[in-house]
């Protein structure tokens, strides 16, 4: 059969329009943003960076997530005397064993190649109602406020019991979280029912979009997780490619938080789970939009921590597909000096209150909604512009 040859010749003075298959949107993450200094400044000390969760005031907006390296009731504790708020994971360790130190000392010292394992047996051990309720009293009777985190497939049943032993609120978590599930084997989780059936603040997530944000909010929640991916010891971007860069993720949850506002007068907090390494991070959450932040290895670095120096994604134990991985990121201070410092730390990796009441002062921003309309350019040119002898040092 001939083929037809057709010159480039032919070709000159048509014009093709070639279809596209789908429309891609640039995305922008921390370091690809800078936030701009306001017209006038204030006093850091005169900002108010209170977080409110449902009917539940907090002096800083910082959480610990529920990772079973970061949060045991004695953490929780210690958080709540600082002013923040530490999430209790009840999926696992601390309500699956008598003693968890002890398995948690086991994962830290295990070797890289057998550690996945470790964590798989470790997790297939039975939940146990009367733990979760030890885990919950010892962080009440401290005068702490308890919050809990479960994933969707066990809400149904341990939230329940959680309220009973006095949780004062629930987070119900996993990869990617929307109002809607399709599955043929069995009812999901309806958010609405749930808000009806506690009666206590509710935070799902995670989330990165507007659409699933908005329709999220409208079952009644009052907080929201956004990111996807980002945390130091989350390995699902490189598992399955999902995920959202955080600057993007918060201003779009921001979004739809503030239409959702305009709807029906409740405002949902919006929490960027993730990503954060430095000062300079958390304070562009806040201006991206966000209300609070939660916090994982940076935290797991405290002192008071159970991990010891470890931390871990909540996904690494898995049984089918773990997506985590047991990062070591040192004891090296304690909780209050990475909150509040001092610090003679310069790279912005402790003081995080002092950072975010600072950047809020530079930005004329009196309270964290005020911080929300600092203005940002993109820039990804901010952290190396000028920093030649750090660069030749390697600190950049």
């Amino acid at each position: 059969m001939p083929f037809a040859i057709v010159s480039s010749n032919n070709l000159k003075g048509t014009s093709m329009a070639i279809p596209k298959f789908k429309e891609m949107e640039r995305a922008y993450g921390f370091e690809e943003v800078a936030i701009v200094p306001g017209d006038i400044t204030v006093n850091p000390d005169q900002t108010n960076t209170e977080l409110i969760i449902g009917n539940l005031k907090f002096p800083i907006p910082i959480l610990a997530s529920a990772m079973d390296a970061i949060v045991d009731p004695d953490f929780a504790i210690a958080m709540h005397k600082l002013g923040g708020l530490a999430v209790l994971n009840l999926d696992g360790v601390q309500a699956r064993y008598e003693k968890p130190e002890e398995i948690i000392a086991k994962i830290a010292q295990a070797p890289d190649g057998e550690v996945t394992a470790l964590l798989q047996k470790a997790y297939s051990e039975p939940i146990k109602d009367n733990l979760i309720g030890d885990r919950i009293q010892k962080v009440k009777k401290a005068g702490a406020v308890c919050a809990v985190s479960l994933i969707p497939a066990t809400t149904k049943r341990l939230a329940p019991v959680a309220r009973e032993a006095g949780a004062d609120i629930l987070v119900v978590q996993s990869t990617v979280t929307t109002a809607r599930h399709i599955s043929k084997s069995y009812r999901g989780l309806i958010f609405s029912e749930l808000c009806d059936q506690l009666k206590m603040p509710v935070v799902v997530g995670n989330c990165v979009t507007y659409s699933a944000a908005l329709e999220l909010m409208r079952t009644g929640i009052d907080g929201l997780l956004v990111g996807i991916g980002p945390g130091a010891a989350c390995t699902t971007r490189e598992v399955l490619g999902v995920g959202v860069p955080q600057v993007t993720a918060t201003m779009d949850c921001a979004a739809a938080r503030d239409a959702y506002f305009k709807e029906t007068g409740k405002y949902v907090s919006i929490i960027t789970d993730g990503g954060i390494r430095t000062g300079s991070d958390l304070c562009k959450a806040f201006a991206s939009g966000a209300d609070a932040v939660m916090l994982g290895s940076i935290l797991a670095q405290a002192k008071e921590a159970p991990g010891k120096g470890y931390n871990w994604g909540m996904s690494h134990p898995h049984p089918a597909l773990p997506r985590g991985t047991r990062v070591k990121v040192g004891a090296r201070t304690t909780l209050e000096q990475l909150l509040f410092g001092p610090t003679s730390v310069t790279g912005g990796t402790e003081n995080f209150v002092g950072a975010l009441k600072t950047c809020m002062g530079v930005c004329g921003a009196l309270t964290v909604k005020d911080m929300h309309k600092a203005r940002m350019v993109i820039a990804p040119s901010i952290k190396t512009e000028g920093k030649y002898f750090q660069a030749i040092q390697g600190l950049v």
